[in-house]
């Protein structure tokens, strides 16, 4: 048997809805997050799970909380999964930001790995804290499934990072819409992506709701 982690974005937000930035804005989930984390639960808690990792942030612990629930387990919170700081552009639209910000937007859409929205975090900042949490995974199971719960931008640059692909082209190479899962195996040549974005347990009404 082999390690297997599951990132599993949150739910539906209202920033996710309004297709805003929201990094260190703690929002919460919509009704209609609370129900993909539902059916999340529903589809996923005959899995075996050896633990559940989760970013603090409300919209990431009550997306793992009706798994957690079913199961009987906690999660284990580490600040390392939060969402990237978007700084000055927090609540705010792209449409907004390129109008407002112009200089820094166009520099961190080129790279975003080295330049930050404005007062914000680097993508490489948020490799090196999320990375360190995946660091601890393996050091701490061998084998087994794990769920990390997180967000859009972080889940990306961990993949990237798993993968081999450079993390300034997180935002292009990669989805991953509000409640979708995507599961990396360790093998014997490295991680090995199984699944990316998945949302067959989702129902078409919530697959196809506004928003990312």
């Amino acid at each position: 048997m082999s390690l297997t982690l599951y990132f599993l974005r949150h739910g539906q937000t209202e920033c996710s809805l309004k297709n805003a930035y929201c990094g260190s804005i703690d929002s919460a989930l919509t009704a209609e997050g609370e129900e993909m984390a539902e059916a999340f639960a529903s589809a996923y808690s005959s899995t075996a799970w050896k633990a559940i990792f989760c970013s603090p942030m409300q919209r990431t612990v009550a997306t793992a909380k009706p798994l957690c629930v079913a199961l009987s387990m906690q999660p284990q919170l580490r600040d390392g999964l939060k969402e990237i700081n978007y700084g000055q552009w927090e609540g705010q639209t792209p449409d907004k930001i390129s109008r407002e910000y112009h200089d820094d937007y166009i520099a961190w859409s080129a790279d975003p790995a080295w330049y930050a929205p404005t007062g914000g975090e680097m993508a490489v900042t948020i490799a090196s804290r999320a990375m360190q949490v995946i660091e601890e995974i393996k050091h701490s199971y061998d084998d087994g499934n794990i769920l990390v719960v997180a967000h859009k931008a972080t889940i990306r640059i961990m993949l990237c990072s798993l993968l081999g692909i450079d993390v300034g082209r997180f935002r292009y190479r990669l989805g991953c819409p509000v409640g979708s899962v995507s599961i990396v195996q360790f093998t014997s040549h490295g991680p090995l992506l199984q699944a990316l974005a998945d949302r067959t347990h989702l129902d078409a009404r919530l697959r196809n709701l506004l928003g990312t």
